[in-house]
C-alpha cells in the first residue's frame, strides 16, 4: 500500500482494497460509508447518554442523520465518511475526559487524531479549533496533564508514515490545494458557504442550532463552552480557506447531540406538544430533501423532480464550476463508467496484435482512468494511464508506445497541433450517457506517433511531476 496520494491520506484505500478483495460489488462499495455512518450515530448517541439524555433525544439525533447531508455522505464512498467519524470521536473523547478525568480518553483522543489525519487533512482544522477552544476556556487545564502530550505523540506516530511520504515527494498536497483553489474553491463565496450550513441540513437545522446556543450561552453548559468556540473557529478557518459547505459537516454531530439533549430537557415538563412538532416538521421536508440527498429515482425522473421543485435555488445542482446542471455533481459522476470502458475496449480492439503491443490507453482525468480500470477485467483492457491527480505518480518513468487510445474531455482535441505527429488519427466515438458528467467526452485512436510526440509527452510528464513539488 502507498502511504499517501496527492489528494488524500491513505486510510480510505484500505477500505477500497477490502472492497476489491470482496469482489468490488455494489454492496461493499456502499457498506463502508453506511457502517461508519452508523458508528457516528452511535457515538453521537453515547454523547447524549453521557449527558443524561433519554429516548426522545436519541430520536432527534437519529433524524439528524437520516434527514440531513449525512444521508449523502454515508451513501458515497469518499473520505468524508471517515473524516466525520473521527471529528466526532475527537469531540467525544474530550467530552468523556472532562466528565470522568480518566486518562484513557486522552489516548483515545490521540488515536482518533492520528487516524483522522490519515483519512483527510481537514481533520487538522477541527483539531486546531478544539485546541483553541480548550485554551480560551476553563478546560485549558487539560494542557497541564502529561498524558495529553503522550497521546499527542501517539497521534504523530500514526500520522508519521503519510507525512514522510509527503516529504519524500516534496508535499504534493500543497500543489493539489493550489489547483483546488484555482479550479474549484474560487467559486465558493462566504455567503454561499454559510447558507449551505443550513440548506444541507434544512429539515433538522434547528437541532444543531439549539446545540450551538446551549453550549455557547447556557449556564448549565459551562464545561462545554469550548465546543461553541470550536465550531466558530472551524467555520472561520474554512471560510479563510474558501472551503466548500460540506467541509464543515464533521463539526455537527456533537452539536446535534447537545441540541437533542437540550430540546428534550426543554420539553420534558412543559411544551411537550413541541416534541410532536419537531418530528412532524422534520418529516414534512423529507419528500423534497431526500431525493436531493440520495438518488432514489432514475436520472430522468430526478431531473424532472428538480425542475418541478426548483432545486437549483438550494444550490444542490451547482457543480464545482459554479454553474447549475441537471443533476447534482455527485450523481452525474456515477454515470457512464461502463460506457467509457466498453467504448475504449472497442477502440482498442480496432488495433491488430502488433499495434496493441505498442499501444497505451490514456485518459484526461482520474475519473475517466478510474472508470476504465475498474471495468478493465470485464473488457480485457490493459491499464489506463492519466497525468491527472495521483494517476500521475503511477505512470512508469519510461515506457514505449507507438499508438494511443485517448479518452478526452476536450471537444477540440482533433484540432490540436500534436495530432499531426501521428500517421493516423480517428475520432472513434463519444460518451453519450444522458446526464453523465462525462457526456460528450471523445475517444480517439492515434497510430504511429513520431519521435517528436514521444519526446513531447515524456517532457510534459516530467514537467507535471515537477509542478507537484513544493518549492
Amino acid at each position: 500500500m502507498a502511504w499517501g496520494f496527492m489528494e488524500v491520506p491513505p486510510l480510505l484505500s484500505v477500505f477500497a482494497w477490502l472492497t476489491h478483495l470482496f469482489g468490488d460489488g455494489f454492496y461493499w462499495i456502499k457498506f463502508w460509508p453506511s457502517l461508519f455512518g452508523a458508528l457516528t450515530f452511535i457515538i453521537t448517541g453515547k454523547i447524549i447518554l453521557s449527558l443524561g439524555g433519554k429516548s426522545f433525544a436519541l430520536i432527534l439525533a437519529f433524524l439528524s442523520f437520516v434527514l440531513s447531508g449525512y444521508l449523502r455522505v454515508h451513501y458515497l464512498f469518499q473520505p468524508n465518511f471517515l473524516e466525520i467519524f473521527f471529528w466526532t470521536m475527537i469531540a467525544f473523547s474530550i467530552i468523556r475526559y472532562i466528565q470522568t478525568t480518566q486518562n484513557k480518553w486522552l489516548y483515545i483522543f490521540g488515536i482518533s487524531v492520528g487516524l483522522g489525519m490519515m483519512s483527510k487533512y481537514s481533520v487538522a482544522f477541527f483539531v486546531t479549533a478544539i485546541l483553541i477552544g480548550l485554551l480560551i476556556t476553563k478546560q485549558r487545564k487539560i494542557f497541564t496533564n502529561k498524558h495529553f502530550y503522550y497521546a499527542s505523540l501517539i497521534a504523530l506516530i500514526i500520522f508519521l508514515p503519510n507525512f514522510v511520504w509527503q516529504y519524500n515527494l516534496h508535499f504534493p498536497v500543497v500543489y493539489h490545494m493550489k489547483e483546488l483553489q484555482r479550479t474549484q474553491l474560487q467559486y465558493v463565496s462566504p455567503v454561499t458557504f454559510l447558507v449551505e450550513q443550513f440548506t444541507m441540513q434544512l429539515p433538522v437545522f434547528f437541532i444543531w442550532l439549539a446545540g450551538l446556543l446551549f453550549v455557547s450561552f447556557s449556564s448549565n453548559a459551562a464545561p462545554w463552552r469550548f465546543l461553541g468556540w470550536s465550531y466558530i473557529i472551524v467555520l472561520v478557518l474554512l471560510l479563510l480557506g474558501h472551503g466548500k459547505g460540506y467541509y464543515a459537516l464533521g463539526a455537527y454531530p456533537v452539536l446535534y447531540a447537545f441540541g437533542s439533549f437540550y430540546l428534550e430537557k426543554l420539553t420534558s415538563v412543559r411544551f411537550k406538544i413541541w416534541r410532536y412538532a419537531f418530528v412532524i416538521v422534520s418529516f414534512l421536508w423529507s419528500p423534497i430533501f431526500v431525493p436531493i440527498a440520495i438518488p432514489i429515482f432514475i436520472p430522468e425522473k430526478l431531473n424532472a423532480f428538480y425542475k418541478k421543485t426548483h432545486a437549483e435555488k438550494t444550490g444542490a445542482l451547482k457543480w464545482e464550476d459554479g454553474k447549475n446542471h441537471p443533476l447534482p455533481q455527485d450523481f452525474a459522476d456515477m454515470l457512464s463508467w461502463e460506457e467509457m470502458a466498453k467504448k475504449m475496449s472497442k477502440a482498442y480492439n480496432t488495433l491488430d496484435s502488433n499495434e496493441k503491443r505498442m499501444a497505451i490507453l490514456f485518459c484526461d482525468n482520474y475519473g475517466q482512468a478510474g472508470a476504465v480500470n475498474f471495468y478493465s477485467p470485464k473488457y480485457n483492457l490493459p491499464q489506463a494511464y492519466s497525468d491527472n491527480a495521483s494517476f500521475l505518480y503511477w505512470i512508469p518513468d519510461s515506457f514505449h508506445f507507438d499508438n494511443l487510445v485517448l479518452l478526452t474531455d476536450d471537444k477540440n482535441e482533433m484540432q490540436h497541433a500534436f495530432i499531426k505527429n501521428f500517421t493516423s488519427a480517428v475520432l472513434f466515438d463519444s460518451i453519450t450517457t444522458p446526464y453523465a458528467r462525462e457526456k460528450g467526452d471523445l475517444i480517439l485512436v492515434l497510430k504511429n506517433g513520431n519521435a517528436d510526440f514521444k519526446k513531447m509527452m515524456i517532457e510534459k510528464l516530467e514537467k507535471d511531476k515537477r509542478k507537484t513539488r513544493m518549492n
